[in-house]
């Protein structure tokens, strides 16, 4: 639950204002403030509002998607709220930093293809979170300098331990755990590639 991949976004925003404040134009409270607040209401808030909607309304059978058919709702309103975010980021370039608008566009474009693979297998959610944040991280540490070498191990242990445990309390198939993590990383080199050729 602690590393749900809603709340992962805020977990970054939270990391990058403590480390790198300036990537997101300023470090002055309010402003990280702000700057968590936007994260967390985004990427984790209306999501799950969505979600508790939609069970509330019968459209889900399980808060916690189960099944395919549960995700494909989630899955769209999640692109919805999630284009949205990348949309503003883009059009503020002023205020962030390029590798913030990078990672708002590959969670858009995670969910974009998750959405899409929801057609054939139940890919871990979970994992693609895990599999962003990786790539992020790591091309943080060939950009950035060896500062977020240690980041990198830690967050490469977290990975483990949450995919060790999906496949564990869940009915997830280690296919499902490695094309998560597959996905989540190519999104984030995708995001990286469009940000340099989008106007």
């Amino acid at each position: 639950m602690l590393f749900h991949p809603l709340f992962v976004p805020a977990y970054i925003a939270w990391f990058l204002i403590e480390v790198e404040p300036y990537f997101f134009g300023s470090a002055l409270p309010a402003r990280k403030i702000l700057t968590i607040a936007q994260f967390f209401i985004i990427y984790a808030f209306f999501p799950l509002v969505t979600v508790l909607l939609a069970k509330a309304l019968g459209f889900l059978k399980s808060i916690h998607l189960h099944t395919q058919k549960d995700r494909i709702i989630p899955y769209i309103a999640c692109e919805i709220y999630y284009f949205w975010m990348c949309y503003v980021f883009r059009h503020q370039s002023d205020q962030y930093s390029p590798e913030i608008i990078q990672f708002s566009m590959a969670i858009f474009i995670a969910t974009s293809l998750a959405l899409i693979a929801n057609i054939y297998i139940k890919i871990s959610m979970h994992s693609i979170g895990m599999g962003i944040v990786l790539v992020f991280l790591s091309l943080l540490s060939i950009n950035e300098g060896s500062g977020y070498t240690v980041y990198l191990s830690a967050w490469f242990l977290i990975t483990g331990l949450v995919c060790t445990s999906r496949l564990i309390v869940s009915d997830h198939t280690p296919g499902e755990i490695y094309w998560g993590l597959l996905l989540g990383g190519a999104s984030q080199i995708i995001a990286v590639w469009a940000d340099g050729i989008l106007p």
